[in-house]
């Protein structure tokens, strides 16, 4: 070897993008593989502070890390609050609650400009609201009027807020967690369908079993619970994200997920008869991505890296049961949503 080339040896070839040399392979191999023990790991330290509730909490856990936002639809008193406060300390997120009233006006979402008095005199400053978060509960979101539950639509679509003459970013990630009470009708607003359209699932809370009533009592009126440990951070949240969508599937998968949608559909061209007997409204495109992302999640959770049929049925109920609209012969004979799902599962084949 010459002088030279002993002063200035040759450098190492760059790794192979793919290769396990890559260290962008790697990085990805390492957050597959927390997403494959995640399940149980995060199952743990939820159960310190919520009993029971396990597919919701499974549900829940599929839509953030395919980075949805969820409407939480159940009674009072069903821990809903404490199940997403929980979930934002496991994952790291800075976590705000708004609780929607009829007087909830949109400033008190995004924020508003105040006037403060500074060294070079008065100006505007303005003061941001609680929607600058990572995990945003809206709390009975039904219960506010459609001009306030519009101020979420920005920004649960393009992740900003416009205030101010500004279009300001929104702190990523971000999530919409949303519940709204079925029971009490009266001096609600309903939620108009481009917005429930944003949400990737509509999650069902119902009560609790005797026993697992039994130990939450029995825990809440006791010494307390332990303190929840965070496992992730913002970040791997976000890299979760990346990771989904990197998920293969094939083709048929997706169109077995696009034909259940549109098989909702009153006015399809292969639509059921039940549907047209049953529907109003059925489910949009957003039905078939959700349906193929939550998919794709819960392949991974399982430790697969390709999707199966099964993960598009398992999917299904939370996915659509927000986006089809039942007619009052329904209601009549006691169809309700669910059920029009589960026999869309049965007659749309694979």
């Amino acid at each position: 070897m010459s002088e030279d080339e002993s002063a200035n040896p040759p450098s190492s070839p760059p790794p192979i993008p793919g290769s396990t040399s890559d260290p962008e392979f790697d990085r990805e191999k390492a957050m597959v593989e927390k997403l494959r023990t995640a399940r149980e790991s995060i199952s743990k330290e939820v159960r310190k502070v919520i009993i029971g509730q396990e597919e919701v909490v499974d549900q829940l856990l599929i839509a953030l890390l395919s980075g949805g936002h969820c409407l939480l639809t159940g009674a009072p008193g069903l821990a809903k609050t404490l199940l997403v406060s929980t979930l934002g300390k496991v994952f790291d997120l800075s976590f705000a609650r708004i609780q929607f009233t009829p007087d909830l006006m949109p400033s008190d979402i995004t924020g508003t400009e105040i006037l403060e008095e500074t060294a070079e005199g008065r100006e505007l400053v303005f003061s941001k609201g609680p929607i600058f978060a990572n995990l945003i509960l809206a709390d009975e979101i039904n219960r506010t009027p459609p001009k306030t539950q519009a101020a979420l639509l920005e920004a649960m679509q393009e992740k900003q807020v416009s205030v101010a003459g500004m279009s300001l970013e929104l702190d990523k990630p971000f999530f919409v967690l949303a519940t709204q009470n079925p029971i009490e009708m009266e001096g609600t607003y309903p939620l108009p369908e481009a917005q429930l359209d944003r949400f990737m699932f509509n999650i069902v809370i119902d009560y609790l079993s005797e026993d697992e009533e039994v130990a939450v009592v029995s825990q809440t009126t006791g010494a307390g619970s332990e303190p929840v440990e965070a496992l992730f951070s913002g970040q791997d949240l976000i890299d979760c994200h990346e990771i989904v969508r990197s998920v293969p599937i094939a083709e048929e998968v997706v169109r077995y997920a696009v034909r259940l949608a549109a098989n909702s559909r009153p006015a399809g061209e292969k639509t059921g008869d039940f549907v047209k007997e049953w529907v109003n409204w059925g489910a949009g495109t957003r039905a078939g991505q959700n349906l193929v992302l939550g998919a794709k999640t819960r392949a991974l959770l399982d430790g697969r890296a390709h999707v199966e049929f099964d993960d598009i049925t398992a999917m299904a109920a939370p996915v659509l049961r927000h986006r089809i609209l039942v007619n009052y012969r329904a209601e009549a004979e006691g169809i309700t949503v669910d059920n029009v799902i589960e026999k869309l599962i049965e007659e749309t084949a694979t």
